[in-house]
C-alpha cells in the first residue's frame, strides 16, 4: 500500500467514527431535546402534562432509531453533524421559550 492509500483509509475510518459518534451522542441529545420540547408544546395546547410526557416518551424510542438511521445513512460525517445541529434548533427554541413558563 502506498502512503495515499493509508491516508485515504485513515480518513475513511475517522469518517465512520465521526458518524457513529454523531449517531450515538448527537442522536441521544437531539432525542432528549425533542422529548423535552414536545410535551411543553402539548401542555401549552391544553393536553395534561402527564399525558404529553407519556406520549412523547413512548415516541422517543422511534425518534432515536430514526435519527440514528438518518445519521448513518448520511453522505458524509459533515452532513450528519450539520443535519443534527439544524434539527436541534427548533426544539431548542421551543424549550427556551416555554420551559421558564412551565417551571413556574
Amino acid at each position: 500500500m502506498s502512503a495515499d492509500d493509508y491516508a485515504s483509509n485513515a480518513r475513511h475510518r475517522w469518517s465512520i467514527a465521526s458518524r457513529v459518534l454523531a449517531a450515538v451522542v448527537g442522536g441521544y441529545a437531539l432525542t432528549s431535546l425533542l422529548t423535552l420540547a414536545v410535551p411543553l408544546l402539548f401542555s401549552a395546547a391544553g393536553l395534561s402534562q402527564a399525558q404529553a410526557l407519556l406520549a412523547t416518551t413512548m415516541m422517543s424510542f422511534l425518534v432515536y432509531a430514526g435519527v440514528v438511521m438518518a445519521v448513518l445513512h448520511a453522505p458524509s460525517a459533515t452532513w450528519a453533524w450539520t443535519w443534527l445541529a439544524a434539527a436541534a434548533v427548533p426544539p431548542g427554541i421551543v424549550t427556551a421559550l416555554l420551559l421558564p413558563e412551565a417551571v413556574q
